[in-house]
């Protein structure tokens, strides 16, 4: 361990027992864990006489240094609402964005908030559906990511904005059952009540390098936090943040109804082709050269090789959302194109974590 060491260090002579010669040995501090200060007594012979050496040694711990992070985390505010005392919003809007054909219900809801939940791209915030459980007691909240920009969709910072699949199946009984918070927010009318928590997350924070290359991998409703990412990318204006690298949208669903936000992902290859990119997963109407269906890890094989070379530069953030299945998928492509380069695939992934270069939330 290097240290930063004083010592002072008192030898006699043979003229005087008393003489003092003061050494002073510095070594330069990389790693200090503690603050020791002990006295070094140790007898030594110089000529014909014993003499005794000593010497105190101080060690002290640096001031700690504070990470930076790469997120535009600054000033992200967390629980400001939480769920003994919620904000009550009111639902503005709620449409359904799936075709009629879809297999499931996919609703875009706007609330009001007031400016009152100061949310960033990529966070979540909770809802506490109205009524009571089974056992009399109010419903938990349940926590959806953010669809909006922190400007929100009508670009005042007074709302936010979900996008939810109702949940609807059939249990083991044959009993059909619905999700509690899902079908009371697809249900909503402009108007009612909405309780709100939050807002909570740091996993999903944009990263602040408006040069980063951005690959933004999704399934469903995964879409939620890279709807904001993208809005603020291309559709919304600043000051002091403009978008000049690669945003790569990969959205999986079952069938082309379920495309969520299709026509705005559109716009924004149109406004910006050099700088978003977007390719589609429709699973149960695409297939692979190999006859395979089209997840969306499916769809990334086919541009291993381009990710796998974007993926080895330090600028480069991946953000993942949706079902969990995915990330193992992603997994088994980049194995062996790590390996072929020497890179083991686990341990390089650890430190694309460590450094929020690899950044999932899923469910």
């Amino acid at each position: 361990m290097a240290t930063a060491v004083n010592a002072a260090v008192s030898l006699p002579s043979s003229k005087s027992s008393s003489l003092p010669i003061r050494n002073h040995i510095i070594v330069s501090p990389e790693r200090i864990n503690f603050n020791k200060c002990f006295l070094y007594s140790r007898n030594v012979c110089v000529g014909r006489k014993v003499v005794t050496i000593k010497a105190q040694v101080t060690t002290e711990a640096p001031a700690k240094v504070e990470k930076v992070s790469k997120k535009n985390d600054e000033g992200v505010v967390v629980n400001k609402f939480r769920p003994k005392n919620p904000y009550i919003g009111k639902c503005l809007l709620n449409t359904k964005i799936t075709g009629d054909d879809a297999p499931g219900e996919t609703w875009h809801m706007v609330f009001t908030t007031e400016g009152e939940v100061p949310y960033r791209e990529g966070q979540s915030i909770g809802v506490i559906p109205d009524g009571i459980d089974k056992n009399g007691k109010p419903h938990k909240l349940r926590l959806y990511s953010i669809a909006s920009s922190a400007l929100g969709d009508f670009g005042d910072t007074k709302t936010v904005s979900l996008c939810v699949k109702r949940l609807v199946y059939t249990n083991d009984q044959g009993e059909i059952v619905k999700g509690v918070c899902s079908n009371f927010l697809c249900d909503l009318k402009p108007g009612a009540d909405v309780k709100i928590t939050g807002p909570v997350g740091k996993e999903m924070l944009m990263p602040k390098d408006p040069n980063a290359t951005v690959i933004m991998l999704a399934t469903g409703t995964g879409i939620a936090p890279f709807r904001s990412f993208l809005w603020k990318m291309f559709f919304e204006k600043y000051e002091d943040y403009k978008f000049k690298g690669l945003a790569w949208l990969f959205l999986g669903v079952p069938t082309t109804s379920s495309l969520l936000y299709k026509d705005e992902f559109e716009k924004m290859k149109e406004k910006a082709p050099e700088n978003f990119r977007v390719d589609y997963a429709v699973s149960r109407e695409q297939t692979n050269e190999k006859g395979e269906k089209m997840y969306i890890q499916t769809r990334m094989a086919q541009y291993a090789e381009e990710l796998w070379e974007l993926l080895k530069k330090d600028n480069t953030y991946v953000y993942m959302c949706g079902l969990k299945g995915m990330e193992k998928g992603i997994d088994d492509i980049m194995v062996s194109l790590a390996a072929r380069d020497g890179i083991d695939w686990t341990e390089y992934k650890r430190q694309l974590k460590k450094s929020e270069q690899w950044n999932v939330e899923v469910y």
